[in-house]
């Protein structure tokens, strides 16, 4: 995108070049998501083996320490984030790659339920306050305009690095080996520590003034409209889920489609998100083209929703197939419409001068999704059926359609907070001058 928000590439040109942002803070900051995506794809393709295998956990202890890290991670995203706009948010990303490196490192080296419990509160709590200090550095370096089409690059960048890591676990897979797991934790480990190298080639961002006497140290946990935006995300992000856990097991328990397309479905979405999220988001400009992106994704999503329930109809193998094929098609769709519209919401109702909390407490939607949507999901989709599809996309579209009056309830109050100098303050980036 440049910096008007027009996309920089056309169709035609190749996917690579469309995947590239423009040159600059944008670029740099791709090069550091994909340093670390490669070895998370791999770290997530093999992970649980690992812990099982290598370790000699129970499954039940893993998705207990899982269940448990990734609860104290999202409490932990407000403060962390915080921290970043009282520090800074190029210097605390730089110490949460770092930390995040040590935690994988960890891994290496432990071999009971208790220390790796603490080493993977270690890890969530280090990938969600980077999450949130990565939102905060982009939100200082590029201008509001441009950002949402820069989390699009960012995006089909990560989703790129996943895939290529995830090939390489698969390798991992393949040779079913202690050692072969033990290249892939350090391959991860090593991946963080280029991102803190590569974080560092960025400029300084200022931090923020310091609270006023009566401001509150979380002043968004007493924000009420941006809490209901999160938590109707938080909704619309069980797509997550969806995609990974619930639909294989509906495929396998369900439907005579063959196995093997569950692997060719995930294929289909990460191809389709390095492909086209970029120019899925060059409609998204401002809260009124994002709240119709969320209505048009909840629309979408629950038509994918009749459609996988449509696969259960008794078709032959080819038949439920292709209904699966389509649906993964629509689903693909809603989540880039999702993606596009929810990155322009969570930076613009956020404060100029609190966006690394905020974007900390909007992100504890993806952890709270992917914590209770296995659950949720498996009790309505594969103990349900149909109906528990019919039920789930009726909860996509309602939460969806009445994303457009929460956002407009919560800019409503942001501009009653805020004052009219902290409003033109996010006219240009907050870049910090060179010492």
């Amino acid at each position: 995108m440049e910096e008007t928000g027009r996309p920089a590439v056309l169709l035609g040109r190749p996917v690579s070049l469309r995947i590239l942002p423009p040159a600059g803070a944008p670029r740099v900051l791709a090069a550091a998501q994909l340093s670390n995506s490669v070895g998370d794809g791999a770290f997530y393709v093999c992970s649980a083996l690992y812990f099982t295998r290598v370790i000699g956990l129970s499954p039940t202890q893993v998705g207990l320490g899982l269940t448990l890290a990734w609860a104290v991670g999202s409490v932990a995203g407000v403060p962390l984030g915080a921290l970043a706009d009282r520090r800074g948010p190029r210097g605390t990303a730089v110490l949460l790659a770092l930390a995040t490196s040590i935690a994988v490192a960890s891994f290496l080296f432990i071999r009971s339920f208790v220390p790796f419990l603490l080493v993977m509160c270690l890890y969530a709590t280090a990938q969600c306050g980077l999450a949130a200090a990565r939102q905060a550095l982009l939100a200082g370096l590029v201008d509001r305009a441009a950002r949402t089409g820069v989390l699009a690059h960012l995006q089909s960048t990560l989703n790129a690095g996943l895939a290529l890591g995830a090939a390489l676990g698969g390798l991992a897979l393949r040779y079913d080996t202690r050692e072969a797991y033990l290249a892939v934790f350090a391959l991860d480990a090593v991946g963080f520590l280029i991102c803190t190298a590569v974080l560092l080639l960025l400029p300084a961002v200022a931090p923020v003034p310091g609270r006023t006497g009566d401001e509150p140290r979380f002043a968004v946990l007493r924000d009420r409209p941006y809490a209901v935006v999160t938590f109707l995300n938080a909704v619309l992000l069980l797509r997550m889920p969806l995609l990974s856990l619930a639909l294989p097991l509906w495929i396998v328990a369900r439907t005579d489609a063959p196995s093997w397309l569950v692997s060719a479905l995930f294929v289909l979405n990460t191809l389709g998100v390095m492909a086209f999220q970029v120019r899925t988001a060059r409609s998204v400009t401002g809260l009124r083209t994002a709240i119709r992106a969320v209505r048009h994704s909840g629309l979408i999503m629950f038509a994918s929703c009749l459609v996988f329930a449509l696969s259960a109809a008794g078709m032959a193998p080819w038949g439920a197939g292709v209904v699966l094929v389509v649906g993964a098609v629509l689903q693909l769709v809603g989540e880039m419409l999702q993606s596009a519209g929810s990155w322009q919401i969570s930076f613009d109702l956020a404060p100029p001068r609190q966006v690394g909390q905020y974007q900390g407490f909007f992100g504890t939607g993806v952890p709270l999704a992917r914590t209770l949507g296995p659950l949720l999901l498996t009790s309505l989709l594969v103990t349900w059926g149909v109906p528990g599809w019919l039920l789930l996309g009726a909860l996509f579209l309602a939460t969806a359609l009445g994303m457009g009056a929460v956002v407009r309830w919560a800019e409503r109050d942001r501009a009653r907070r805020l004052t009219p100098s902290e409003n033109g303050a996010e006219t240009a980036p907050l870049i910090a001058q060179a010492s």
